[in-house]
């Protein structure tokens, strides 16, 4: 029996399931104070006998096994969650191997071991909704390094129409900062769920997401991008995407047909916990 937490900044999503990818049990937390939130957590944990434990959680995050914080949440906006010692938290209650990545690179690992990318060794995934993150695997194994990918805080070239200043409390106008889900409703005075028959609310979307994946193409080389999270789920993002990419790339790369190359996740809003689920395997 394994354990998979999927821990995001509104909502810890928390199960039980086995090698094979199958959930037995699960619940869902909401992201408070620590004391409150992991109390929970360990609650649900306790009603089994687990063999692992695997993590994809907010950051950012400190996954250098070499650090002294190791298996620490670091330098997150979310205040009361700084410096908090999640991995050594779950090693004391239950004394088992504890897999620990981002929420976007357990996401990767879930979409390429069963979802949209499975049978590859590469994909790259990128969820673009209250904020923008993006995890990878290459040659079947999660990209980490210094430190873990923050793609969602490259800088982008501003669209010329464009006089938004940016959401992000860090760069301002970042790609986080002029495509996620707030700097939508900030720029448009609306939610993104309400703007669905607005296409140039769509189209300046994928004019920016596009040259993000242009530069993850371009250093990466994923053979599968999959693009998830809640603005994603608006179709005309793909499309309009689908317009941009050709137009940057300028023929530079030739690339497989956009529509099985960008995909959405075949695993839905379960690519997470399933990563973290894979995750737990792999720490065993």
């Amino acid at each position: 029996m394994l354990g998979a937490i999927e821990a995001g900044g509104t909502k810890f999503v928390c199960a039980v399931g086995d090698e094979y990818g199958q959930f037995h049990d699960r619940i869902q937390i909401p992201t408070t104070v620590p004391e409150e939130t992991m109390g929970q957590v360990l609650e649900f944990f306790q009603q089994y006998s687990l063999e692992a434990i695997g993590i994809g959680s907010f950051g950012p995050i400190d996954v250098n096994r070499e650090s002294s914080t190791y298996g620490y949440i670091t330098s997150t906006p979310k205040v009361a969650w700084r410096n908090y010692p999640f991995v050594q938290a779950l090693k004391e209650a239950f004394n088992v191997p504890v897999g620990f990545t981002t929420d976007v690179n357990a996401a990767a690992l879930g979409e390429m071991t069963l979802g949209a990318a499975k049978g590859l060794d590469s994909c790259l995934y990128i969820t673009v909704g209250t904020g923008i993150g993006a995890g990878a695997v290459v040659q079947g194994k999660l990209l980490e390094g210094l430190s873990h990918p923050e793609m969602g805080h490259i800088l982008v070239r501003r669209h010329e129409d464009d006089r938004y200043k940016g959401k992000c409390p860090y760069h301002h106008d970042c790609l986080e900062g002029l495509a996620a889900g707030p700097a939508i409703e900030e720029r448009w005075g609306d939610k993104g769920v309400n703007l669905v028959t607005r296409p140039e609310v769509w189209d300046l979307e994928g004019y920016y997401i596009a040259q993000a994946l242009m530069q993850y193409i371009l250093i990466l080389s994923p053979k599968r991008i999959i693009l998830g999270g809640g603005v994603a789920k608006q179709e005309q993002v793909f499309s309009a995407v689908s317009k941009y990419l050709p137009e940057l790339l300028n023929d530079y790369l030739v690339l497989p047909g956009l529509a099985e190359y960008i995909v959405g996740p075949g695993l839905g809003d379960n690519a997470g916990i399933t990563g973290a689920l894979i995750l737990a395997k792999q720490a065993l």
